[in-house]
């Protein structure tokens, strides 16, 4: 029986940094305690060897490219950290659903109604949706009426996306918070 074995998959650096630097005679030097200005190459390295950091090609496309002297690993792990709180600090969209029946009683209603005007204040979009159980499915119409009402009522705190949609048994529409009201 033989054994392979897998290689690990090489992570490709997304800059080149010092020897892997090629086919380039100068470039553009920046760096913290470094004088900005154009140098050869050779001398490039030379000063980052001296320093004891990184020449990092931060611009190629840019003639002569751009080069950064850093500690590259320090550089990556902040690259990385800025881009995690990026992340965190993204809003996340919540929908938050309310089902009526064609139907719906005018104290469910507006009980329903309340709901979604907490959802909206929080900053949350509402899906409300008519859900047609056997024959009832005749009554498209009340649904509709329901559902236009219902978005006419929270007309101050969000705004429907589209007008109501039957999608098999259920007529949907989605209403998303207005700006400045959050």
């Amino acid at each position: 029986m033989i054994i392979r074995q897998r290689k690990a998959p090489v992570k490709e650096m997304p800059h080149r940094i010092n020897d892997k630097i090629k086919g380039v005679s100068e470039v553009r030097l920046v760096g913290e305690n470094i004088e900005t200005g154009i140098y050869s190459f050779e001398k490039a390295m030379k000063i980052a060897d001296d320093l004891e950091l990184d020449l990092v090609e931060i611009s190629p496309s840019a003639t002569p490219p751009v080069c950064k002297i850093i500690d590259y690993q320090k550089f990556l792990y902040q690259q990385k950290k800025r881009e995690k709180e990026k992340k965190a600090n993204a809003t996340k969209v919540v929908i938050k659903e309310i089902r009526f029946g064609p139907q719906t009683d005018e104290h469910d209603f507006n009980f329903k109604l309340k709901h979604a005007k907490e959802f909206l204040k929080e900053g949350n979009k509402v899906k409300a949706y008519v859900f047609f159980k056997g024959r009832s499915i005749l009554f498209k119409d009340q649904g509709e009426i329901l559902l236009a009402r219902f978005a006419q009522e929270l007309e101050d705190l969000g705004k429907p996306e589209q007008v109501p949609q039957l999608e098999g048994k259920r007529m949907i529409i989605t209403i998303a918070p207005k700006k400045g009201k959050v």
